[in-house]
C-alpha cells in the first residue's frame, strides 16, 4: 500500500510514522508513506495557498489551483483507489471504513486547513470525505495520522499476531470484553475463574456475553444496526 498525504504543514505528520507499529510497517515495506507540501505547488512568490472567501466571511479558504497541481501530478504517476479529504463534515470514521480502506492499493489523503478547501476541489477530485469525530481541529494532519494508523494496523504482517486486529472492538459492532493479565489477584481483585479454567469454549462464551453486555451498557447505539 502507498499513502500520499498532502498538507500545508507536513512536518506535523511525520513523528507518528517514526515509531512503533507504523515504523515497523514501513521498514517491512508493507506500506509506503509520502508527504507532499502544498506550498511546493503554488506559483506565488509568497507560496500562497489560501485566499479570502467569495461573498465575505471570516476565515481563509485553501485555493483550488495548488491542490489541483499536486493531485494531478500524483495521478499522472500511478492510479489511486481513493482520494480522501479529511474534513469535519465528512463521513464519521468507523471500523468498517478502516477495514475497506486497508484493502486498497494507493490512497491520497488531503488535509484540510483554515475554513477548508474550495468546493471545486471536492467536486473535481475527492472520492471520499472522512471525519474522525464531531469536533474541529486546526487542520486535517492529526486526522490523517489517525486514519493511517487505523488502516495500516490491519494490513497482514503489520501486527505481531495476525489475529489480533480481528478481535478488536467494533469489528463485530461490539465493544471488547474485559481483559486481564498477571497477577491473578491484585488488591483483592481476582481474575474471573473462567479465564483460568483452560476451557476455551467456556472462555469464548464468557467473552461474548461480556462484550454484548458492555456494549448494551456503554454503546447501545451499536446494537441498533
Amino acid at each position: 500500500m502507498r499513502i500520499d498525504i498532502i498538507s500545508v504543514v507536513p512536518d506535523l505528520l511525520k513523528s507518528p510514522f517514526e515509531a512503533s507499529i507504523l515504523r515497523r510497517a514501513i521498514e517491512k515495506n508493507l506500506v509506503e508513506i509520502c508527504f507532499h507540501n502544498l506550498r511546493d505547488y503554488t506559483t506565488s512568490s509568497y507560496k500562497q495557498i489560501d485566499d479570502y472567501q467569495y461573498g465575505g466571511g471570516a476565515g481563509m479558504v485553501m485555493m483550488v489551483e495548488p491542490i489541483d497541481k499536486c493531485i494531478s501530478k500524483l495521478q499522472s504517476e500511478r492510479n489511486y483507489d481513493e482520494v480522501i479529504y479529511l474534513t469535519p463534515d465528512g463521513e464519521v470514521l468507523n471500523q468498517s471504513i478502516s477495514n475497506q480502506l486497508s484493502l486498497k492499493g494507493n490512497i491520497i489523503m488531503l488535509c484540510g486547513h483554515y475554513k477548508g478547501v474550495d468546493q471545486r476541489v471536492r467536486d473535481l477530485f475527492i472520492t471520499k470525505e472522512i471525519s474522525i469525530g464531531d469536533y474541529v481541529l486546526s487542520g486535517g494532519e492529526l486526522a490523517a495520522a489517525v486514519l493511517c494508523d487505523s488502516i495500516i494496523r490491519l494490513i497482514p504482517g503489520v501486527l505481531g499476531n495476525e489475529t489480533s486486529a480481528l478481535t478488536d472492538a467494533f469489528q463485530d459492532n461490539l465493544l471488547s470484553p474485559p481483559i486481564y493479565t498477571r497477577p491473578s489477584t491484585y488488591k483483592n481483585l481476582k481474575v474471573p475463574e473462567v479465564l483460568l479454567s483452560g476451557h476455551q469454549k467456556k472462555i469464548d462464551d464468557w467473552r461474548d456475553e461480556q462484550a454484548l453486555q458492555r456494549t448494551k451498557d456503554r454503546r447501545p447505539d451499536l446494537l441498533e444496526d
